[in-house]
């Protein structure tokens, strides 16, 4: 058995105890999840992460295993933006508290699978047309610049959502949370409920944050078990830190700032390396976790100084 091979072995059989750990173990169905229950699934998802990152540093070299780790840093740091869109989501479709936890399993399992098709076909293409970097760098240049400047005022408006205002258009919809169900039959006619809404806009909305995030793993990492893992391991943490973030949405109004920088940087270091210009990747591990660490320090520095302002 190869290196790789062991490598992809080991990371299937901790995916499995991992999931069967936090599903049978710390969830139940229709319960709402502390914050306390969050922190301790997110320290848990964390620390999985981490030990992968250990293995890979022992059985694989400290190149790559730091390739792993600034790429999930970096998928995980997007993440967060992305559960913002997902309370909002939540909060606009008024799904009850004790149905969110299953909600968000069955979307981000979606979700992991549209991943694994969009980092396969990026794997065939960047395979044959290795220029297909140079049009990831452009990308994550113009997102992180897109980002950076971006108002406040433009948030995300669920009604706005394409993919929304197309199953109005299309399915019948019963405009309420019936029980945790996906239909409902009413009159004899069966419905497509809010919760069934609500599962497809996670898993669509991911993709949307998938095209900006993939590309910016492939800047890190050509490596197909540090593209798969980093971002599977990041998007099982999501449900957790729904839980944990979900009352502190205003907490982190720099975080965008942070993670535009590190996008631009990422475009960046991508482009350079068309002129033969090559930046370790522990100089990428460093500018991904002090943008982050700053941003989020920052944000919270700054809204702690707002309410003491207020008073």
């Amino acid at each position: 058995m190869t290196t790789t091979q062991l490598s992809y072995l080991v990371f299937g059989v901790v995916l499995l105890l991992a999931v069967s750990f936090d599903l049978g173990l710390l969830s139940k169905k229709s319960s709402a999840i502390t914050i306390r229950k969050a922190l301790w699934q997110t320290v848990f998802w964390i620390g999985f992460a981490f030990l992968f990152f250990g293995f890979l540093w022992f059985e694989r070299g400290h190149e790559l295993a730091l390739e792993y780790i600034s790429a999930y840093l970096m998928e995980w740091s997007l993440s967060i933006d992305n559960i913002f869109v997902f309370i909002l989501i939540f909060t606009f479709f008024k799904v009850r508290e004790d149905h969110h936890a299953r909600v968000l399993l069955i979307g981000i399992l979606l979700a992991i699978v549209f991943r694994i098709l969009f980092i396969t076909i990026g794997v065939v293409l960047v395979a044959k047309f290795e220029w297909v970097l140079y049009i990831f760098g452009v990308i994550l240049l113009i997102t992180g610049i897109k980002i950076f400047t971006a108002k406040k005022e433009g948030q995300y408006d669920p009604q706005k959502n394409i993919v929304y205002r197309w199953m109005k258009k299309i399915l019948p919809i019963y405009p309420e949370d019936v029980s945790g169900k996906f239909t409902v039959v009413k009159d004899g006619k069966r419905f497509f409920t809010q919760v069934f809404v609500v599962v497809v806009l996670l898993a669509t909305t991911d993709i949307v944050f998938a095209l900006d995030s993939i590309p910016a793993v492939f800047a890190i990492s050509q490596d197909k078990m540090v593209i798969y893992t980093s971002n599977i391991f990041a998007v099982l943490g999501l449900r957790s830190l729904f839980f944990l973030l979900q009352g502190a949405v205003n907490q982190f109004q720099y975080l965008q700032q942070g993670i535009a920088i590190v996008l631009i940087f990422i475009g960046g270091k991508m482009l350079a390396e068309a002129v033969h210009i090559y930046i370790p990747v522990w100089i990428s591990l460093m500018v991904i976790v002090v943008c982050i660490v700053g941003s989020i320090l920052y944000s919270v520095q700054n809204a702690d100084k707002e309410k003491d302002d207020e008073v």
